[in-house]
Formats: structure tokens, sequence, C-alpha cells
């Protein structure tokens, strides 16, 4: 465990804050009395959503920033410093994502995951570091996903960048100890936002059903009260916990399902290639 804190009053900065977890962050971090930087590539939105908490007499600045351009993390930074005077909370939420399986799809597409999803975040961290140690209880909080602590078909290059992110998370913790800097790692599952239709490439032959899962504001309320208990990791939602207690008990339970699941999805291609070696 980390530690515990008190949120108002605190200075943070919440990246891909224009939609989704991040700007229901964003904006319940205002409420709660927080001095908010939101950054998102989307200004216009950042903008709207600006002048909404404004109107409560609350304090939000925004600033335009893609996390994956080295120039935009030290715009970040810049803000951070012009607007309040250093950070306290920093919270690596950005990402973007992309179903499909491994074969078909492109180094590209991988790359640009990688991009946003792991070196946004642990660059944004670097840059941000000298900072936070002059913080008050310094906190870095990454937003990671439950299919970072277990993969599943057709999320492979989503997974393998929030894996990153997890292992990461967990080295620099202790290394950070030194500095009075925690670090935490929030894991939502099903979440109800716009990210799937955000997707770089959407090739998974079946599609999770999102509005099954928490809404944003819920996910967001769970990360600001694990950044006050200072809890080292959150697993979010029913499914998600138990899908990491079969993980944890009984691996290759998961195993067996997943592998007939894709093997039922892909039965006539199957189907297919053995008539062709046997003919």
């Amino acid at each position: 465990m980390g530690q515990r804190r008190e949120l108002k009053g605190m200075r943070v900065l919440v990246t891909g804050a224009s939609q989704g977890i991040g700007r229901a962050l964003a904006e319940l971090a205002a409420r709660r009395g927080c001095k908010v930087l939101a950054a998102a590539r989307s200004v216009d939105l950042l903008k709207e959503l600006a002048e909404k908490v404004r109107k409560d007499n609350l304090v939000m600045e925004v600033v335009q920033a893609d996390v994956s351009k080295p120039e935009d993390r030290q715009k970040m930074v810049e803000a951070a410093k012009e607007k309040f005077g250093g950070l306290d909370i920093l919270i690596n939420n950005a990402g973007i994502g992309a179903t499909g399986h491994f074969a078909d799809s492109t180094p590209e597409v991988l790359r640009n995951i990688m991009e946003t999803n792991f070196f946004g975040a642990t660059e944004t961290t670097r840059l941000f570091l000298p900072i936070l140690k002059q913080g008050t209880k310094p906190a870095i909080v990454n937003i990671s996903s439950i299919v970072g602590r277990r993969a599943l078909p057709a999320r492979g290059l989503y997974s393998a960048s929030k894996f990153a992110m997890q292992g990461w998370s967990e080295a620099i913790r202790a290394e950070l100890a030194k500095d009075n800097i925690d670090v935490l790692v929030v894991n939502p599952g099903l979440t109800q936002t716009n990210f799937s239709k955000n997707m770089l490439e959407q090739k998974a032959k079946i599609q999770m059903d999102h509005l099954r899962g928490m809404t944003s504001e819920q996910v967001a309320e769970a990360i600001l009260r694990a950044t006050e208990k200072g809890k080292n990791n959150t697993n979010l939602t029913f499914r998600g916990k138990l899908l990491l207690l079969f993980t944890r008990f009984a691996p290759a339970v998961i195993d067996f399902f997943a592998k007939k699941k894709v093997r039922k999805l892909f039965a006539e291609e199957i189907a297919a290639r053995q008539a062709k070696k046997n003919s």
C-alpha cells in the first residue's frame, strides 16, 4: 500500500481527458476539489468540459496534447508548471486499442498502440518525475486493464501494451519509494465508453458487449478512491475479478475455453484446411 491522501487541493493531470473514463475522471477530480489539468488531442472537447466545470467555480485547465509525441509531452510539463506551479498526481489514462488476431494485424498497428499506451505513459512519467518529487504525497496512477493481467484472444495487441504497463509499474514502484512517490495501477474491465468505436481497427469475429460494463463515472470513482487509499492494484468488475481468480488458481481452464471458442469461430477454416491436407 502507498500513502493515504486527501485529494482536495491537489494538482492533478489526467491524460486522455476528452472522452470516456478520462473525461469522467477529470470532472470528478475537479468536483472533489482538485486543481485539474486535462490533456487530450481534441481541444474542443476539452474546452467544452472545462466550461462546464468552471460554471460551478471549480478549477480546470486544459492542454492539447498527444502523449505519443515528445513535443506534446513537454507541453504538458510546461502547462503544469505555468498553471499550478507543479504537480502532485499524474494519471496516465490515454489509450487506444484494436481487436483482431495477431496473424491478421500489421506492425504499424501494434507500434501505434505501444506508442500511446506504453511509451506515452512511460515518457510522460519520465518528464514529470522531477516535478512530482517536489509534490505533496505524489502519485503516478496508471490506468491499465483486466486484459493487462490476463490476455484474451483477439485482444493481443492491446493486452501486450497493458502487460508492459503492469510490469513497468511494478518495477518503478520500488524504485520511486525512495522519493515517496506512489505508483498505483487500476485495471478496468468492460466500461460503457466510446473506446471500441475509436479503435484503430476492429477485426474480432465477436465484439465484447461494453454496455454490460461499469459506467465511466463508476470507474472514475474507483480510480479516485484507490488514489485516496494509496492502493497499489485495483481490479474492477465482477467478471474481471472472476477472470483473474481463475487465472491465478486454474489458468488451464481459461486456456481450454479460450482455445475452444477460437476453434468454434474458425470451424470452417479448420475444416477447409483439413480437407486440403486429405485431398
